[in-house]
């Protein structure tokens, strides 16, 4: 059954290697998993799936080629009628009907009991103690009040539940989707470059071994400086206005950059690049950083992320004057394509929808000015596409 399980892995377009696969088995005669699903789910995904953003289609194949297997206890049990489950009223429980509850004496008891009451119950009930029903005391059910049973369907109200047995859907991630911070992190890993640099502090063991055995078997120890990602990235992060919807996503993504580069630099601008940036929006009027010292004081080998909507009036790109905020003596333009003469490396990353962009006088301009392969959508495809980017030569 494993290695019909391992191609069809394949066929949805993971890539498990036949030494993983090898892996997993090694586990399964060590018996680290016995007849259990869940565990054999777990094991299975850390054995084979190489990339956390491959999990959600690991899911979806794992699910496909176990289906019904571990769907909520139906095959045990049967089904139970929707109607059985439907709340026609809410009963509102006294303190005395609160205290006659009692738990049931621990789950493998209540689940025990649950099979018993499948077994005999041939009707729907509301607002009893012991079938399985609604709006009552019996520890099966949903709607009413026990300190431990299993809710079944319905919305959970107590929040003490031992067991959740419902359809349970969960959202795939999905290349077209917006991002969390933890499906940034795995897209931004795609821009590293790591060197080691600093003091020689941990062990080398393979080189260690190599100097040993040329040393007649004496010890001949080798340190090297830690390795670290050495990528630098310039960030620079619209603000306000058409923005505001975004804040969320851009604060994920801002927070993923600081985790995952250890050089990292970043400047808001409020809809296009102009002759000053900031890095406090609170002082944004008072202290401000002039472009032309971002362009001297940091280097050409600095990755350039540009974050925007890149929605605002033509004028604020094409002309001077066109900013909504100050005079600016030049166009947007003309700060951009200076900084573009400065940094090879420059991506553009916007958070609207990328239906949208055609529509847009002001995203098809700035697509002209940066090269429309370098706007990418903030979305998990987008940003890896982008990563790859500014990865190549």
């Amino acid at each position: 059954m494993l290695f019909s399980f391992f191609f069809a892995l394949r066929d949805a377009g993971l890539k498990p290697s036949l030494s993983e696969f090898l892996m997993l088995l090694e586990a399964m005669s060590k018996r680290l998993v016995v007849f259990n699903v869940d565990d054999f789910y777990h094991l299975s995904r850390a054995a084979l799936v190489k990339d956390e953003s491959q999990f959600d289609r690991f899911d979806r194949a794992f699910a496909a080629y176990f289906e019904g297997v571990q769907a909520s206890g139906a095959e045990l049990f049967g089904d139970i009628p929707d109607e059985w489950l439907r709340a026609m009223a809410e009963k509102h429980l006294t303190p005395e009907d609160m205290a006659k509850a009692q738990a049931l004496g621990g789950l493998d008891k209540l689940l025990e009991t649950l099979k018993e009451r499948l077994e005999e119950q041939t009707e729907r009930h509301e607002g009893g103690n012991k079938w399985i029903g609604t709006g009552g005391t019996s520890p099966f059910g949903h709607g009413g009040y026990n300190p431990e049973g299993v809710r079944i369907g319905g919305e959970g109200g107590q929040k003490r539940a031992a067991k959740v047995w419902e359809k349970r859907d969960f959202a795939n991630l999905d290349s077209s989707v917006e991002l969390g911070t933890r499906n940034i992190k795995v897209a931004l890993r795609r821009l590293r470059r790591f060197a080691r640099e600093g003091a020689a502090d941990q062990l080398d063991i393979d080189d260690t071994i190599r100097s040993t055995a040329r040393n007649a078997g004496y010890l001949d120890l080798k340190m090297v400086p830690e390795r670290h990602n050495a990528a630098k990235v310039l960030l620079f992060l619209d603000v306000g206005g058409s923005m505001d919807p975004h804040v969320r996503v851009c604060e994920e993504l801002f927070s993923a950059a600081r985790t995952e580069f250890k050089h990292l630099e970043y400047f808001y601008f409020h809809n296009f690049l102009y002759e000053s940036v900031w890095k406090d929006n609170r002082r944004r009027h008072d202290e401000r950083m002039s472009t032309y010292d971002v362009l001297h004081r940091f280097p050409p080998d600095y990755k350039v992320i540009f974050v925007g909507d890149a929605m605002m009036g033509p004028y604020e790109i094409t002309h001077p004057g066109g900013s909504v905020e100050h005079w600016n003596e030049e166009a947007g333009a003309v700060w951009m394509q200076r900084l573009m003469e400065t940094y090879d490396h420059l991506v553009w990353l916007n958070p609207e929808p990328e239906s949208h962009w055609e529509y847009s006088h002001s995203v098809n301009i700035t697509r002209e000015v940066i090269g429309a392969d370098r706007m990418f959508p903030m979305t998990l495809q987008g940003l890896d596409s982008a990563m790859r980017r500014l990865s190549s030569k």
